[in-house]
């Protein structure tokens, strides 16, 4: 008997409203023999087949659910959030897929929009002159040091808490009257843009889900 071959989708669902869905994203995972997300991803769509939710911690364990469900014949969407190549769980798909043997031609990417994008227009930024940086899951956040001062606005996802970047730029001779702009819980409801120095920044605290816009 000939095994049959599935697909995987990773999907972009963008910053986290619904009305940033992309059609592309929709029309998938309608299509799909199983959804594969955190429960807030999934409840974007209205008409999800073969739900899997995940949190923090059995993450890997669904997606390698996910993955195999797709070894077995059947078509899966990976939900991730913003965009599955920033920040996303793109890279860790194609390590899954690698080490069960899927073939990776059948594997589509539907590119969403990110809340770094989304942060950008906010801010009125070109943001391809400006430095983009990302440090969600990374503890070297001394990255950020070479280009803080090249000239360009720089835009990055913190690792920790906001007011610890802007605390780890404080210390390391970044001006404390820097502009800064945080962009909070972009497309939400309770959605706010906050403009301070750095050195109020440093003082202040804001939600994990932020971009940091440092002028």
């Amino acid at each position: 008997m000939v095994k049959m071959s599935g697909k995987i989708y990773i999907v972009g669902i963008g910053p986290g409203a619904s009305e940033y869905l992309t059609k592309k994203a929709i029309d998938t995972v309608n299509a799909s023999d199983y959804t594969v997300g955190s429960t807030r991803a999934i409840e974007l769509f209205e008409d999800v087949k073969g739900k899997i939710p995940f949190n923090v911690k059995d993450l890997l364990d669904k997606l390698e659910e996910g993955v195999q469900l797709a070894c077995d014949g059947h078509t899966v969407s990976i939900l991730s959030t913003g965009d599955p190549g920033f920040s996303g769980v793109l890279n860790t798909v194609l390590r899954i897929s690698k080490e069960k043997g899927f073939d990776e031609k059948n594997i589509e990417v539907i590119p969403g929009i990110s809340s770094l994008q989304l942060a950008a227009g906010k801010c009125h930024i070109q943001w391809d002159n400006a430095n983009v940086m990302t440090f969600h899951g990374r503890e070297n956040i001394e990255e950020i040091l070479p280009v803080i001062n090249n000239g360009k606005t720089t835009i990055a996802l913190p690792s920790r808490k906001v007011k610890d970047m802007a605390q780890f730029l404080l210390d390391n001779g970044v001006d404390p009257e820097r502009k800064v702009v945080v962009c909070e819980r972009l497309s939400y409801p309770d959605e706010q843009i906050v403009e301070a120095t750095l050195k109020d920044i440093a003082q202040s605290e804001f939600t994990y889900m932020c971009i940091m816009v440092i002028y």
